[in-house]
């Protein structure tokens, strides 16, 4: 079983197709790509937690019919366009607003996430290396050495694992600005 993450799918969003209108030719079409590269990426087996912004503007009908043709165990980080139509969706535990989680790295060693909606500057956990997960900006903002984003406009509109994950993060030049500027003080000399 892997662990994968993704945001911003915006299911029958009309809305989006302003964003996007270049890779999909229509609204029906976007949703149908969407749903087969997640089920191309994801198994039955796997888990994906959603940080949301799942549907805007789909029916509660059009909102259950594509949930269950998604592969995995779906979680959900609920966001500003998730209504009770998401809301409501057969999600393995309730949506919640933000997350603390661990998760298996694929190298025998455990990550420490924390997953939110939105970009955090500063997070809980970020001096003990966690690392920080979000959507909502649709790729616009920069990777630090520890938080990018999981939507599908920073990934080829697919979910993505924690491997590609961390490996972007490490590929980063910005630091979180806590980390650098405590990086940047003296440090006192020891004492004899």
């Amino acid at each position: 079983m892997a662990t994968y993450f993704t945001a911003d799918t915006h299911f029958g969003d009309a809305h989006v197709l302003r964003q996007r209108a270049a890779h999909f030719a229509g609204l029906e079409a976007h949703d149908e790509a969407l749903i087969r590269l997640w089920n191309e990426t994801v198994s039955a087996n796997d888990e994906v937690w959603h940080l949301g912004d799942f549907a805007a503007g789909a029916s509660r009908l059009r909102c259950r019919e594509i949930f269950s043709r998604l592969n995995g165990t779906k979680r959900l980080v609920r966001c500003n366009h998730d209504t009770n139509r998401v809301l409501g969706l057969p999600w393995a535990d309730p949506p919640v607003e933000s997350a603390r989680i661990r998760v298996a790295d694929g190298a025998g060693a455990e990550c420490r996430l924390f997953l939110a909606h939105y970009a955090h500057r500063a997070w809980p956990g970020l001096w003990r290396g966690t690392r920080h997960l979000y959507g909502h900006t649709h790729g616009t903002l920069p990777d630090t050495r520890r938080s990018c984003d999981v939507g599908v406009d920073a990934w080829d509109y697919r979910p993505v694992g924690l491997p590609d994950l961390v490996a972007r993060q490490k590929a980063a030049t910005l630091v979180p600005e806590e980390l650098q500027r405590d990086a940047a003080r003296p440090v006192p000399p020891a004492s004899e």
